[in-house]
């Protein structure tokens, strides 16, 4: 069967020196980049940790110190990578949740921001686990009825799985599933952004799956004490989380996407608060003054006449003027 693609797909595979997104390094990367004419690209690069390999890294993909230490290391063969990869959509096996992290990781870490807003991607491991789960060695054994050939090696293990999801398109065609709300849907088609939402159910936020988007699409924390809560509503309750987390061992893509909430967070707190400034009160002006009442002529008391004076009257002025 032949993919059917809009654009390329890029199948990409890393041998690290450990599993820790955050602390390990690449040592192998290989991409095999499918082209919609049915034509496929593939390049493999060995890269210088610029840490020590431990040895039960080595003995698992077999790359020890001495294989890589005149190899370029990733900061000088990232924007090859970068040109290689070019447009093209993304696709491993356990990619979603090891190979992007680390690839972003590396490099946030050599100050390039890889562009993947608007990138499909593919993870041939979520179609096999959630329709048979198994292993990769035994999805090749048991879609294509094969044994891998050097198992370990990045190339064989990315070719593998690009077998494996060619079996799959034609295995899973027209296959019903039934996800755990009870809706039923045929998921696995020969098409990318169909299988780009297949197997990214859990719909994370930072591919290290510390935030995750809920059924409404809203960001929230998928770890630690404010698991399942939205991460603004965190930011509200306990602003250090954000400090924490920045300061914290956390992989740069996900402090990179934190950081982006919090800015998002903080705009819209600022608008909010112009918004709901009240407007300057006006200085109180005096009170203007109130005109007396003009008083009716009617309303003057007339004094009463006084009575004619008599002999006590004039008696009592006499002795109250009398010389003493």
């Amino acid at each position: 069967m032949k993919l059917n693609l809009k654009r390329p797909l890029a199948f990409f595979d890393l041998e690290s020196t450990g599993v820790n997104v955050a602390s390990d390094r690449i040592v192998e990367i290989s991409i095999l980049k499918a082209l919609p004419n049915g034509e496929e690209e593939v390049k493999t690069l060995k890269i210088k940790p610029l840490i020590p390999i431990p040895l039960e890294s080595s003995l698992i993909h077999g790359i020890y110190d001495e294989d890589v230490k005149d190899a370029p290391t990733f900061k000088e063969v990232a924007q090859e990578i970068i040109e290689f990869i070019g447009d093209a959509d993304l696709a491993g096996y356990n990619s979603n949740k090891f190979d992007i992290p680390m690839l972003m990781e590396e490099f946030l870490r050599v100050g390039i921001n890889f562009d993947i807003e608007h990138r499909k991607f593919v993870d041939v491991q979520n179609i096999f686990h959630q329709m048979e789960q198994r292993t990769l060695r035994a999805a090749y054994k048991f879609y294509c009825d094969k044994d891998i050939i050097n198992a370990h090696s990045a190339e064989a293990d990315i070719r593998a799985t690009y077998e494996v999801l060619l079996a799959q398109l034609d295995k899973y065609e027209g296959k019903e599933f039934e996800d755990k709300k009870g809706n039923v849907s045929k998921p696995v088609v020969n098409d990318v952004e169909g299988l780009h939402a297949f197997t990214n159910l859990n719909k994370p936020v930072d591919f290290a799956g510390r935030m995750v988007f809920n059924d409404d699409d809203v960001a929230c924390f998928n770890f630690g004490k404010h698991k399942g809560k939205p991460v603004t509503q965190v930011f509200e309750e306990e602003p250090s989380y954000y400090a924490w987390m920045m300061n914290g061992d956390f992989p740069l893509y996900t402090k990179n996407r934190l950081e982006k909430f919090w800015k998002d967070h903080r705009s819209q707190k600022n608008e909010a608060r112009q918004v709901q400034k009240p407007k300057e009160q006006a200085k109180p002006t005096a009170p203007k003054p109130i005109a007396p009442k003009p008083v009716q002529q009617s309303e003057v008391k007339k004094e009463k006449p006084s009575g004619p004076a008599n002999e006590d009257m004039l008696q009592q002025l006499a002795n109250k003027f009398k010389k003493i």
